[in-house]
């Protein structure tokens, strides 16, 4: 009998199972409940639908990085109530130190501004000003996070070894986008209405 190589096709899981099991390391939750925190925080910085939560929770189970068990529900249907494995919490450990893949940039909004010369003046600064305003409410946003975090945790969000902390980090990262693209709208509106922008802060 000739030698034979056989080559088994590892899989892994896919990014959002990663963001599921990353939840999930924190406490045990129920599919409804990974779908709701997938809207706020995970949904500020990444994007799932409702309909990719439990097809990958299905893959993450027969992985065995996840297990659940059945509790009473609202509804006349059980609900399943889903924890981390050991092997889950190893695998999503491994992936968070991982250099993250190249992003591909496609930001609508600076592709305007790259031809916002050809438009009407007044109706750029409107788009401006929507921008500004958004960005602006953002940060007062996040700035209540972060108020409520700081009540709620304290000392806990300086200690690196807890989720609070890495919750945190997300949020400075956000509060500082939003800071940096509200000065960039002041900067681009200050250039539109003809007066001299004001040097940018330095680094």
């Amino acid at each position: 009998m000739s030698n034979s190589i056989y080559t088994y096709a590892i899989t892994v899981p896919s990014t959002l199972g990663y963001a599921l099991l990353g939840l999930l390391a924190r406490h045990a939750r129920t599919g409804y409940e990974l779908t709701q925190a997938l809207r706020a925080p995970i949904g500020y910085y990444w994007t799932a639908s409702h309909s990719q939560v439990y097809p990958e929770l299905a893959q993450l189970e027969e992985q065995k990085l996840v297990a659940h068990r059945v509790i009473d529900g609202p509804g006349p249907r059980d609900t399943k109530r889903y924890r981390i494995t050991p092997a889950g919490r190893r695998a999503v450990a491994v992936w968070a130190v991982r250099p993250p893949d190249a992003a591909h940039n496609r930001d609508q909004l600076m592709l305007k501004v790259y031809s916002m010369w050809t438009a009407d003046p007044v109706r750029a600064r409107a788009l401006v000003v929507g921008q500004r305003d958004a960005a602006a409410a953002m940060l007062r946003h996040y700035g209540e996070i972060e108020r409520s975090m700081r009540q709620d945790h304290g000392e806990l969000l300086d200690d690196p070894t807890t989720p609070q902390f890495s919750s945190y980090a997300t949020l400075r990262r956000g509060l500082g986008f939003e800071r940096h693209a509200v000065a960039w709208c002041d900067w681009l509106l200050a250039a539109l209405t003809g007066e001299k922008p004001a040097p940018p802060e330095p680094e």
